[in-house]
């Protein structure tokens, strides 16, 4: 064999030795950090991301029902006041007039127009956000069953992002803004974010050509769990990247419902009772 040919060869062949040993190490080193980031901050993770996906939601729902109950049974033990809470002038049919008062705040509309338009605008779409949240639950159907649309195909979350945004701005200025406390532009921040992490499933999901990486069925699966309270890893039924931001959307829904109970928003649980006190 002529000598050159001999020299390229062996060059050659070193060359592969080398490229194949080198490929080994890169293998064995990515191995090892895998490894490393699997039994460390990443383990770590995968168990605080399953505290707040299945356990914490559990602890929420009950904390936000006692703190309730506790309210409720609060007021009622109050010494009654020296004073009528009876609205004038009484009206023929007192429960439809209470209801009228409830859910048509008439004197809100005759003094603050724009507010009165965007509270009603965010009650509504705080209505189709809950009927949105049970389509989600196993053997319940509101939107057809083969449909990748979540109720109002993405909307609602606009009918509760935009009065959001008007219920925070509002603070800045004028009468609110003396009568705001840190308090209320935390819990409409806390508001705020919850819906926009929201409208990202379900823009993506009715918005986009191929849905978002996690599909409605993906997460009816997840409902699923929290109902049967199998206590099942979510990560089996929802996968993808945007895991990330699922888990922070259901930890700043469970933290506004501990709140709930403590802010100027559990009047919702209120009004219609007292309303009806106040035309008996």
């Amino acid at each position: 064999m002529d000598p050159q040919t001999t020299s390229q060869t062996t060059i050659a062949a070193v060359s592969a030795a080398s490229s194949q040993a080198a490929g080994a190490a890169v293998q064995a080193v990515s191995g090892a950090s895998q490894a490393v980031v699997h039994t460390g901050f990443a383990l770590f993770l995968d168990k605080v991301y399953y505290f707040i996906m299945v356990p914490f939601v559990y602890i929420s729902i009950i904390a936000m029902f006692i703190a309730i109950i506790w309210k409720i049974v609060s007021i009622l033990s109050t010494p009654a006041p020296a004073f009528t809470l009876k609205t004038f002038p009484a009206k023929k049919h007192p429960m439809l007039a209470a209801l009228g008062d409830t859910f048509g705040m008439p004197s809100i509309r005759k003094r603050k127009p724009l507010f009165w338009f965007f509270l009603m605008w965010f009650h509504v779409g705080i209505l189709f956000l809950i009927l949105g949240h049970f389509d989600l639950f196993p053997n319940i159907h509101i939107m057809p069953e083969a449909s990748r649309d979540m109720v109002g195909a993405g909307f609602v979350g606009v009918s509760v992002t935009v009065p959001a945004f008007y219920f925070l701005f509002r603070r800045f200025k004028g009468q609110e803004k003396q009568i705001s406390v840190p308090a209320d532009y935390l819990l409409l921040l806390l508001l705020l974010f919850t819906f926009l992490l929201g409208d990202m499933i379900s823009w993506g999901n009715s918005w986009t050509a191929n849905g978002f990486v996690m599909t409605k069925a993906d997460f009816r699966n997840y409902f699923g769990i929290l109902s049967s309270y199998s206590f099942a890893d979510p990560r089996t039924v929802l996968h993808g990247s945007h895991y990330h931001f699922i888990v922070l959307h259901v930890l700043l829904a469970e933290l506004f419902m501990i709140i709930l109970p403590f802010s100027k928003i559990v009047h919702t649980f209120f009004s219609l009772p007292l309303n009806i006190l106040r035309r008996k």
